[in-house]
């Protein structure tokens, strides 16, 4: 796990690898009678059962995500709807980010169906952009047909078809997302160095990161593009949005390229039990998580080390499954520390069948030593640090946002005096 010390490759020019609808296209790849009717697939993670993803023609009948099913059949009655398999998207996933790591060592997920790959340095190898990107699309299509690993059989293929991908070449991950939601479906869109903000300046500023809140605030000072955000003294977004609107401005004004941060790939700690029969009480899969947790806990690998990420999946009646991840603020090589964001994810989105097979993944590891937890005696020490943590970055925002220090400390300087005004000063609050 040395790897896990030295930074990971970072790249500043990025193609953004983009798949709409990434689940439900593996859903048809294995349905072939879902393309051609109306369906939706089901929410993995709702505690009430309600739509994710919706295809074309049931979007064209009115079926929205975040309906309910029966509001969803209501609209479409011929609506095909597909249970959810989060562990099949997920290693589909994972076969096209292999298939994209042997066209650069740089390559960063962001979700499912989305990637960055960083192409610097890579043009010695394949040539300009249009090579580069000719070369992405390629290794998809390898990819589709399992080509890429010779040990692959076409039952491993990841075969989603040619027309769903979209890929934007840029400078900076925000250029290649605008850039990949541009491109017309199966090709790409190339902005040439130097015109990014050209380019940028006639976008809605629907493509930034926002929340709904902050989209509506920015509507309602007439602001409908990223020119038109631009246009504005960064200073003044500043004072309305915090240090989130010095971030938006930059990216609109194409100031800023955010990079693509390489993977540091992990050595995943894996455990798993089997039922003899499925299991669908809750409490029996809480205190089989934990013994997981514990046996995971136990392997030598981890030693020195505390867990960052961990990953719960199921595998359940009728072929179906339930995946739970989480990735843990402070690392820590406590169970119920590792075990509480599973536990939440199994109260509020439990399983739709019985389970036949648990297995828990530690998936990312930091240091043992790196954090203030080492040298927290107790578990109250730990938490008056994330405190001081929290209070000071409140601090620094109310400071960019006022441009001036807010905040003081009341001391003693003169106790003796008759006057207030001496007895006690102020100085600047810094946590």
């Amino acid at each position: 796990m040395d790897r896990y010390l030295s930074p990971p490759p970072t790249s500043c020019v990025a193609v953004c690898v983009w798949i709409p609808l990434f689940a439900l296209r593996c859903e048809e790849a294995r349905r072939s009678e879902l393309a051609s009717q109306p369906s939706a697939l089901l929410a993995p993670d709702a505690s009430r059962r309600v739509v994710w993803q919706v295809s074309p023609l049931a979007r064209q009948a009115g079926v929205r995500p975040g309906m309910t099913v029966s509001q969803a059949i209501g609209l479409c009655p011929a609506l095909r709807l597909c249970e959810p398999d989060p562990v099949h998207y997920d290693e589909r996933f994972a076969l096209l980010l292999a298939a994209l790591a042997r066209v650069s060592p740089v390559v960063e997920p962001a979700e499912l169906g989305l990637a960055y790959v960083g192409t610097d340095g890579l043009e010695g190898l394949y040539g300009g952009p249009e090579q580069i990107v000719e070369a992405i699309k390629r290794g998809m299509r390898n990819a589709e047909r399992g080509t890429f690993d010779p040990a692959s059989s076409s039952s491993s293929a990841f075969r989603v078809p040619r027309s769903a991908f979209r890929v934007g070449w840029g400078k900076g991950k925000f250029v290649a997302w605008v850039a990949a939601t541009r491109a017309k479906p199966g090709g790409a869109l190339i902005v040439p160095p130097g015109e990014e903000g050209k380019f940028l300046a006639a976008q809605p500023v629907a493509v930034l990161p926002l929340d709904p809140d902050a989209h509506r605030r920015l509507r309602q000072l007439g602001l409908r593009t990223l020119g038109q955000l631009a246009a504005l003294p960064e200073e003044a977004i500043v004072s309305q949005f915090g240090r989130a609107g010095r971030r938006w401005w930059r990216l609109a004004a194409g100031a800023t390229a955010e990079p693509v941060v390489g993977r540091v790939l992990p050595e995943p700690i894996s455990v798993s039990l089997t039922f003899f029969t499925p299991v669908a009480d809750r409490e029996m899969l809480v205190l089989a998580l934990e013994r997981l947790i514990e046996r995971a806990l136990r392997h030598p690998r981890r030693t020195g080390w505390r867990v960052q990420a961990v990953r719960a999946r199921a595998e359940l009646e009728r072929a179906a499954s339930w995946l739970a991840e989480a990735t843990l603020k402070d690392p820590s090589a406590d169970r119920d520390h590792i075990a509480a964001p599973l536990k939440t994810r199994l109260a509020q989105a439990p399983p739709a069948g019985a389970v036949e097979r648990l297995v828990v993944e530690f998936t990312a590891f930091a240091p043992g030593t790196a954090e203030l937890q080492l040298f927290a005696r107790d578990a109250g020490a730990a938490a008056r640090a994330g405190q001081r943590r929290a209070l000071r970055s409140a601090v620094q925002e109310i400071t960019l946002r006022l441009k001036r220090p807010m905040l003081h400390h009341v001391i003693e300087v003169q106790p003796w005096s008759r006057l207030p005004e001496r007895r006690y000063a102020l100085i600047d609050y810094e946590p």
